[in-house]
């Protein structure tokens, strides 16, 4: 499997160094240390920016300018908010310049479902059908966050996805805590509506136990319980 920069050397040598001793030392001179930063917060800036933009290339350009902002401006990280919470504000207005010059409108955005997420509905040892049906659930939810109003989708992606707390998205998007909690419970309203519109006809044909296999474990039965030979009577298809 492919390492990704949540796994990479330098994020692990970095995790002992908190946000404000990286920042520290990169103001005194270690500007290597830099990395450490970026690597710990590529995931969360990229869907960030992917958010706003539903474009890969230009959440990664996105991203690139934000660092660098962030970088140029680092004496102004003053400390009152978290550096996570100040990165993020940078990248937020970085997408959200960035969409307004190419003209996105706001039901164009959308969100990259977490890896998390998906894992908290497959088992241990998902069998091929529940791996098929989870990657066809991963794209419906990705497609009803798609479908959400720009500002409940912005909302609903810090807060559900990337687990950033009401004060923190308030604080990143400028906006007051009620404001993120109304838009967060209109998010998962439109969101459960729009899910069961979509799965309501669908849902019954999940995990279809077809012929051929009840056959094969009818027989299997069967042979275990009467001895070699023993057959359910329908031929089981080659």
């Amino acid at each position: 499997m492919a390492e990704d920069c949540r796994t990479c050397v330098c994020r692990e040598q970095g995790q002992a160094l908190s946000d404000a001793e990286v920042v520290g030392r990169v103001r005194d001179g270690e500007t290597a240390l830099f990395e450490i930063l970026m690597r710990r917060y590529n995931q969360h800036l990229y869907r960030v920016a992917r958010t706003i933009l539903r474009d890969d290339g230009e959440a990664e350009d996105v991203m690139q300018q934000a660092y660098v902002n962030a970088y140029v401006h680092l004496d102004q990280f003053a400390g009152r908010a978290s550096f996570s919470t100040w990165l993020t504000k940078i990248a937020v207005y970085e997408a959200l310049a960035r969409a307004q010059r190419r003209g996105v409108t706001a039901s164009r955005a959308v969100c990259e479902s977490s890896e998390d997420t998906m894992a908290n509905i497959q088992s241990s040892a998902p069998t091929p059908e529940h791996q098929a049906f989870a990657t066809e659930l991963k794209s419906l939810l990705e497609s009803a966050i798609d479908g959400l109003p720009e500002h409940h989708r912005l909302v609903f992606t810090l807060r559900e996805i990337e687990g950033l707390s009401t004060a923190e998205t308030a604080e990143c998007l400028g906006i007051s805590e009620e404001n993120v909690k109304t838009r967060l419970h209109r998010a998962r309203t439109l969101l459960r509506d729009d899910l069961f519109a979509r799965t309501g006809a669908a849902t019954v044909e999940a995990f279809q136990f077809h012929l051929s296999r009840c056959n094969r474990v009818v027989a299997g039965v069967l042979e275990k319980i009467n001895g070699p030979g023993a057959g359910c009577g329908v031929p089981t298809p080659a």
